[in-house]
C-alpha cells in the first residue's frame, strides 16, 4: 500500500480555492466590443452584458430586482474605441448572479450595451461624467445614442463559457419630439441656475392642457395644477377619441385585469369629456419634464448632486408657462398632487415653497419620514439589508404584494443598482435618493448613503438627510414658522398594503399632523384598506381606475381651497365661464 499523505485541511481548501479561480478566469469569458459603424468615437460609459432564458423580448427589456429577472453584468469603460475587447470573466459583478460562473447550463441569448455617459464640468469644482437624458426620461435600455447588439442564443455548459464575442453594432435612434394639438402645448425653457450650475445649457419642459374655451376667452386668466411625477412623453390621460376598436387587449399583470390599455383609453377619453363639460372649472394642467443626468426626474427639490430644480421650476418654468398659457401667476392659484415619485415631490414642493402654492395631494409619496425609509431608520438602525440579530441573517424586503408576499429586497435591488451604474448612476430608485438627499462627496459625486456591498449606514450622511428632506422632521422643526402657511394644504393618501411599504412613514407623518395645535394642520391623512401602490384617496374605485383620475378626482377640494383661502380681490370670475 502507499502511503496516503495528509495535507492540512487549511493548506487543502487553499488548494481548491486557487484551483476553482483558476477555472472561473481561464473558462469563463465573454468578450465584447462596438463596430466602427456604430461609433467612429471613444465612449466612455458603463458597459452591459445581459443573458436571458425568455426568448420573448430582448434582454435588455428584462432587467429589474423581481422574481421575473433576467441576468445582468457590468462594469465601466473609459476611452472604449471601436474594434477595443472588453472581457467579462467570473471576476465581474452580476445580478442575481454575482458571477459567470454562477449561471447554470443551458441556452440563453446573449446581448451587450453600452450607456454613455459624457463630462460635465461642475460649478462646485468638480469634474463627473454622467449619463444626459436624451429625450426618453434616462432609461439606460431605450436612451438615444446608447449602443447596443442583436441577442443570438448560445448555450452555457458545465464547462463554462469561451469564444463567445459579442459585436455592438446598433445605436438607438433619436425619439420625436410630441406635437403640438388643439389642447395639448409643449414648451421647453433653458433655466439659467440649472445651466449654471452644470456647466452646459440644461432646459425643463413642460406639456400643458389648455382648457375649454382657451382662445374663445382671451379675458381669462387661470389657476395652475401641476401634476407630478414620472418623465412624461406628452400629457398623459387625455384623449379625444373613443378607444381605438382594433387594438389588441392587453393583460395587466399588475392589476390582474384582461384589457387594460383598453381601460386606460376608454378613461383618456372620458377625463376629455368630463374636461369639456360646462361645470367643470377650467384650469391649466401641465405635466413637468425634468430628467436630470441621475434619473428621470429631479425630484424637483434643490440638491447638492443635482442642482437647483426646486428654484429652477418654481421661479423659472412656473411662471413662464403662467406667463403663456395666460395663468393667474400668484400662490393662491397653484396646487400640486401626483404619486409615487410625485407625491413626494407634490408634498416637499408645498414645504419648501409655503407660499408659492396653495395646497397638495400627495399619493402613496416615497418616504416622508425617513425613520421609514421603506422598513429601515436610518437614524436608528446599522444596516439597510439585514435585520438586527444575534444568530441569523434575514433580508429586509422591499417589496410585496398586498397580501405581503415579498418579491424583492433592500439588498437586491440595491445590488442590481450596483451592476447597472456605480456612484449613484444606475438611474434607479436607491440611487436617485441618494442623489437627491445626500451631501456631495469628495468626488463630485453623492455620498453614499450606506455602504452599497454590505449595507452598513453611514450615520453621517442620515444626519444630513434629515436635516435637509426628512419633511416630517423639517415640518415638525420649523412648524412655528411654516404652520401658517401649511394650514390647510396639507392632504396625503396612501394604501396601507403599499407594495414599498410607504404607508410606515405616512403613519408616523400623520401623529405629527394631528398633533399640531398652533396651529393645527387642517388637512387630511386617508388609507385605502388592503390597498397597494399607488392609491390616491379613492374610497369607491379600485387602484387600477383610480389611478387614470388624478386630473379631476382632487378638483372639488381645490375649488373648496380656493373658495376659502383667495385673497380679497382675487380673480374667481374670469376663468368660471360655461
Amino acid at each position: 500500500m502507499k502511503k496516503r499523505v495528509l495535507l492540512p485541511a487549511i493548506a487543502l481548501y487553499s488548494l481548491i480555492g486557487c484551483q476553482t479561480e483558476t477555472k472561473k478566469i481561464s473558462e469563463t469569458a465573454i468578450t465584447v466590443s462596438f463596430s466602427e459603424t456604430a461609433s467612429p468615437e471613444a465612449k466612455d460609459g458603463r458597459l452591459l452584458l445581459m443573458l436571458s432564458n425568455n426568448f420573448e423580448d430582448e434582454p435588455r427589456f428584462q432587467i429589474n430586482d423581481g422574481l421575473n429577472t433576467q441576468i445582468v453584468f457590468g462594469l465601466n469603460v473609459a476611452g472604449m474605441a471601436a474594434g477595443d475587447t472588453t472581457t467579462f470573466d467570473d471576476t465581474v459583478f452580476g445580478f442575481p448572479y454575482t458571477s459567470l460562473a454562477e449561471v447554470p447550463p443551458g441556452d440563453y441569448n446573449v446581448q451587450a450595451l453600452l450607456h454613455v455617459y459624457e463630462t460635465f464640468n461642475l460649478s462646485t469644482g468638480h469634474t463627473v461624467k454622467l449619463p444626459m437624458d436624451n429625450g426618453e426620461g434616462q432609461q439606460w435600455n431605450r436612451s438615444p445614442g446608447n449602443l447596443y447588439s442583436k441577442p443570438f442564443k448560445i448555450s452555457i455548459t458545465e464547462k463554462g463559457i469561451q469564444g463567445i464575442d459579442v459585436v455592438m453594432d446598433q445605436v438607438i435612434p433619436e425619439i420625436e419630439e410630441p406635437k403640438d394639438t388643439e389642447w395639448v402645448k409643449h414648451i421647453k425653457v433653458r433655466s439659467a441656475k440649472l445651466s449654471e450650475f452644470w456647466g452646459r445649457d440644461i432646459y425643463l419642459g413642460a406639456h400643458v392642457l389648455l382648457p375649454k374655451g382657451f382662445k374663445e376667452h382671451p379675458e381669462a386668466k387661470y389657476p395652475l395644477m401641476i401634476f407630478h411625477g414620472h418623465f412624461p412623453s406628452d400629457f398623459s390621460g387625455f384623449r379625444t377619441t373613443p378607444p381605438d376598436p382594433n387594438i389588441k387587449p392587453e393583460y395587466s399583470e399588475r392589476f390582474q385585469l384582461e384589457g387594460y390599455n383598453i381601460i386606460e383609453q376608454q378613461e383618456a377619453y372620458d377625463f376629455y369629456k368630463r374636461w369639456n363639460e360646462p361645470d367643470f372649472p377650467r384650469f391649466l394642467i401641465i405635466e413637468i419634464q425634468h430628467p436630470t443626468p441621475y434619473y428621470d426626474d429631479s425630484y424637483a427639490v434643490n440638491s447638492a448632486s443635482q442642482g437647483p430644480y426646486g428654484d429652477a421650476i418654481t421661479y423659472e418654468l412656473i411662471p413662464e408657462v403662467e406667463r403663456q398659457f395666460r395663468g393667474l401667476g400668484e400662490g393662491w392659484s397653484r396646487f400640486l398632487y401626483g404619486g409615487s415619485t410625485g407625491g413626494w415631490e407634490a408634498l416637499a414642493v408645498q414645504v419648501k415653497y409655503p407660499e408659492e402654492y396653495n395646497g397638495c395631494f400627495a399619493a402613496c409619496p416615497d418616504p416622508i419620514d425617513f425613520r421609514a425609509y421603506t422598513l429601515t431608520n436610518i437614524y436608528d438602525d446599522e444596516n439597510a439589508y439585514y435585520y438586527k440579530s444575534a444568530h441569523k441573517k434575514l433580508q429586509v424586503p422591499s417589496h410585496r404584494n398586498y397580501l405581503g408576499q415579498i418579491q424583492s429586497t433592500v439588498r437586491e435591488s440595491n445590488h442590481l443598482e450596483m451592476v447597472l451604474g456605480d456612484k449613484s448612476r444606475s438611474g434607479q430608485q436607491w440611487d436617485i435618493w441618494e442623489a437627491t438627499y445626500s451631501p456631495q462627496g469628495e468626488d463630485g459625486y453623492p455620498a453614499r448613503i450606506w455602504d452599497k456591498m454590505t449595507g452598513k449606514i453611514d450615520p453621517n450622511v442620515a444626519a444630513y438627510w434629515k436635516e435637509n428632506f426628512d419633511l416630517r422632521y423639517i415640518m415638525e422643526r420649523d412648524w412655528d414658522k411654516l404652520g401658517d402657511n401649511l394650514k390647510g394644504k396639507i392632504h396625503i393618501y396612501c394604501g396601507d398594503m403599499d407594495n414599498y411599504y410607504l404607508n410606515n412613514a405616512v403613519y408616523l407623518m400623520e401623529d405629527f399632523l394631528e398633533s399640531t395645535t398652533d396651529p393645527y394642520y387642517d388637512g387630511e391623512v386617508l388609507y385605502g384598506d388592503r390597498a397597494e401602490h399607488c392609491w390616491n384617496g379613492d374610497p369607491n374605485l379600485p387602484n387600477a381606475y383610480s389611478r387614470l383620475r388624478y386630473n379631476s378626482m382632487y378638483v372639488p377640494k381645490i375649488m373648496k381651497r380656493i373658495a376659502e383661502s383667495a385673497p380679497k380681490g382675487a380673480d374667481l370670475k374670469s376663468w368660471r365661464y360655461k
